[in-house]
């Protein structure tokens, strides 16, 4: 695959940096700490440093970890969390999780290996295509 050219990379950071300032996205899609520097760009969702190192036990298979302001971002990767954010994919992953819950700092681990490994409080099958359609 061939670099990035850096207009590209550019427009890509500066997406990213709006998409943070939607208030969904200014906390951690986990554990709703303030301020979240990385991404499951496969998910969709913004994360805190602590949440991404969880996802990132859990393999590439389940969630593809990248910093938002340290790692290149290609435009499917970009493309793919505009289409998610916090909000939408947490109408799929917790959907059948009581409103407002917040694990306990000790459980957050067990509760993101819930919500993603074993789909705890999922929606029933796969994440749709697109993902406006949660909103209806």
């Amino acid at each position: 695959m061939a670099p990035q050219d850096k207009k590209t990379t550019e427009a890509n950071a500066r997406a990213l940096r709006e998409l943070l300032k939607q208030p969904d996205n200014k906390v951690c899609a986990d554990c709703k700490r303030n301020d979240p520097r990385w991404a499951s760009w496969n998910i969709g969702v913004f994360l805190c440093i602590r949440c991404s190192g969880v996802h990132r036990s859990m393999g590439t298979h389940i969630s593809k970890v990248k910093s938002v302001d340290l790692d290149t971002w290609t435009p499917i990767q970009l493309e793919t969390i505009q289409k998610w954010g916090n909000r939408l994919a947490n109408k799929h992953w917790e959907a059948h999780l009581k409103a407002g819950h917040i694990p306990p700092d000790h459980k957050m681990e067990s509760f993101i290996r819930s919500k993603y490994e074993t789909k705890r409080w999922a929606m029933e099958g796969d994440p749709p295509e697109d993902p406006s359609v949660l909103d209806t």
